[in-house]
């Protein structure tokens, strides 16, 4: 059985621990192990906390996500004042995608990837830019990394956004009810 969900979020920051609670439910019922299940919902905190602070404005206008329009009113389809959070489960493996509706990440040198040494836990060096250890932001990308087994940062194909995939290999529970394959 393979397991799929995609959520449509507003970029608020009430959001990211629905999306995370969300994944965690959906690997507990998917009988994966809770330490592997932590990572991925770490991963995707930091990925919707970018997806909220970089990835766009509503309609254009400035301040908050939604300010100025009431709770139940429906986002227009060309909103910037959401994003999206994909999950595949299937067999042994999860990989989770964020998508924005921001200016995306800087175009020099193309897509990030990042795929661990092996036996070193660690990205591969070329792709790895730590911030200062006096930064008070952007260790988010860098903790995804750390994290997940491949990362990919790219943009959206075609029009503005930015798009954080990762994937990491799965280990079961044991005496788990319901298991993926």
């Amino acid at each position: 059985m393979s397991i799929w969900w995609s959520l449509h979020l507003r970029r608020d920051a009430a959001s990211v621990p629905l999306a995370r609670r969300f994944l965690l439910g959906t690997m507990e019922s998917a009988g994966v192990d809770p330490d592997i299940s932590f990572d991925l919902s770490l991963a995707l905190s930091e990925a919707c906390a970018n997806a909220v602070e970089h990835g766009g404005e509503y309609d254009g206008t400035s301040g908050s996500a939604g300010e100025g329009r009431d709770a139940w009113e429906e986002p227009s389809p060309t909103a910037s004042g959401q994003y999206r959070v994909t999950a595949y489960l299937d067999g042994e493996k999860c990989r989770i995608e964020v998508a924005d509706s921001g200016p995306g990440f800087p175009t020099a040198g193309g897509p990030h990837s990042s795929k661990r040494q092996p036996g070193t836990g660690l990205p591969d060096p070329q792709y790895a830019s730590y911030p200062p250890v006096t930064a008070e932001e952007g260790r988010g990308l860098c903790l995804i990394e750390q994290l997940a087994d491949h990362v990919h940062f790219g943009n959206r194909p075609g029009c503005a956004g930015a798009v954080v995939s990762f994937d990491k290999v799965l280990k079961r529970r044991e005496g788990a009810l319901l298991m993926v394959s």
